[in-house]
């Protein structure tokens, strides 16, 4: 069964091209995006709209609350149910997004670090069991913040295992879970589509201004409203920070849609960057105004020519 990944900057256009192939080859969509996973974080993540959903099945949307956190381990576990079920079924998985660590993490897997230590495990269940697992969590942040973000005050099992991994090799996980478990698999074909930087910048403001005219000021009050509050991921979305400091009084409404523009075009270029590192990727260079079936045919073709 075919497993194309299609990726590229925000705005690139992979979604629509993606859904395209799906629909022509009778396959699914594969989110790769760390946005998309959070419900009723809709306009602000650009998800495809509902009726186009319930005609098109997609994969990993909508899967956790805005005030969770969810980290590429477990977006990772969820892809491969997802990619079992579909390649049980004999359906071609169409995967398509721009998050670079979780784009890394389906072509390569995730290194976690060393084996396990049975004396440091036991000796810090031990001190869950008398301290409780958010003296735990502190002492994670202190060590390995970035973990501490990503991982639940009430999750044992893994802040257990951050813990002892830091004291095993005195490297937080969040480190070790940067470096590659092998080789990117073979079994993917992966395409790039590729703008000029000037028209990826139109095709940003463009879309931002689209999301304004779709309410994306009273999706973000609404979030801003909820209880339990925003998770910190959550929050820190580009188009949701600006609107919610906007909400609250710290910008104009205009301020917050030019940094919202400002700051789409700062993570694109930092994805460019990231993309260069990855290895295989046919790219493709998109001429403006080109069809979104045509783009689509010309992905086909490149990806059956191996």
């Amino acid at each position: 069964m075919a497993k194309i990944l299609i990726l590229g900057v925000t705005g690139s256009g992979k979604g629509a091209v993606a859904r395209a192939l799906a629909q022509r080859l009778g396959g699914q969509v594969l989110s790769v995006d760390s946005m998309k996973i959070y419900r009723r974080m809709d306009i602000g993540t650009a998800k495809p709209p509902m009726e186009v959903r319930r005609r098109l099945v997609h994969h990993l949307i909508d899967v956790v609350e805005p005030s969770e956190s969810f980290d590429v381990e477990q977006y990772l576990c969820l892809a491969r149910q997802a990619m079992d079920t579909m390649q049980s079924a004999q359906v071609p998985v169409i995967a398509a997004g721009g998050t670079a660590l979780y784009i890394k993490a389906l072509l390569h897997g995730l290194f976690d670090g060393p084996g396990a230590d049975e004396d440091i495990r036991c000796r810090l269940k031990q001190r869950l069991n008398e301290m409780g697992s958010a003296a735990l969590h502190a002492e994670l942040a202190r060590v390995d913040p970035a973990a501490a973000q990503r991982i639940h005050r009430n999750d044992a099992r893994r802040i257990i295992r951050a813990l002892e991994v830091y004291e095993l090799t005195g490297r937080p996980i969040s480190d070790w879970q940067r470096q590659w478990a092998a080789p990117p698999r073979s079994d993917w074909t992966v395409i790039g589509l590729r703008r000029g930087k000037d028209i990826e910048s139109r095709r940003i403001n463009r879309r931002v201004e689209r999301m304004i005219e779709l309410g994306l000021r009273d999706e973000a009050a609404r979030l801003l409203e909820e209880e339990p509050p925003l998770g910190p991921q959550a929050r820190a979305a580009i188009g949701y920070t600006e609107m919610i400091d906007h909400l609250q009084g710290r910008v104009t409404l205009d301020e917050a849609i030019e940094r919202i523009k400002i700051n789409t075009r700062k993570f694109a270029k930092s994805q460019r960057t990231w993309f260069k590192t990855f290895r295989p990727v046919r790219w493709i260079d998109v001429p403006d105004g080109m069809h979104v079936e045509d783009l689509a045919q010309t992905v086909l073709d490149r990806a059956d020519h191996k």
